[in-house]
């Protein structure tokens, strides 16, 4: 196992849905097992199913830190995961993803739906307006980020967006490859 120096947490942003695709769900799995795997704790929305679930699992796994951070509502639908590290039960979403970016060193962003498209420009306007200093990355599995980066590519084209936030964000199909970025960047 390689522990990393610099990146000791990595918030993972996700669908809390299974989605129609198996190799989200595997990509998810994955992720979380390869974070573990080289030392690097997983802090994320502190749900069991979908590709949260996927992500928590990988990590646990491989004998890795799983951090959750759930609104009690969540926990009222028994949406949250109880085996993990720890879990973090708060009243609201906006704590939820404080705590989250408190512990953790940068973001990862998997696939998902709405709320991860919300967490993914939260976390990006607040680095942008200089709240945290934190670097965020996409895992681009299958092409799923093409759509949103077109999007934010478009933005740019009308200079609602710099030039230099779109390219300050981290995009890989590879975990290897955004991790090292998001190392490069951490620095």
């Amino acid at each position: 196992m390689t522990t990393s120096t610099d990146l000791h947490r990595i918030a993972v942003f996700c669908a809390s849905r299974p989605g129609l695709d198996d190799a989200l769900t595997k990509a998810a799995y994955d992720a979380g097992n390869w974070l573990a795997s080289h030392g690097i704790g997983v802090v994320y929305g502190g749900g069991g199913s979908g590709l949260m679930g996927s992500v928590s699992s990988g990590a646990l796994d491989a004998g890795g830190e799983v951090i959750g951070v759930i609104p009690q509502s969540m926990i009222d639908r028994e949406w949250g995961r109880h085996d993990i590290t720890e879990l973090h039960v708060v009243d609201t979403m906006h704590e939820r993803k404080a705590l989250m970016a408190q512990y953790a060193d940068a973001f990862l962003v998997l696939p998902g739906g709405l709320g991860t498209l919300e967490e993914l420009f939260e976390v990006w306007t607040w680095r942008t307006l200089g709240y945290h200093d934190k670097p965020i990355g996409l895992l681009d599995v299958g092409d799923f980020w093409q759509p949103t980066l077109a999007a934010v590519q478009a933005m740019v084209a009308q200079d609602f967006v710099a030039d230099r936030t779109l390219a300050d964000l981290v995009v890989g199909t590879t975990m290897d490859e955004v991790v090292e970025n998001l190392r490069r960047k951490a620095r």
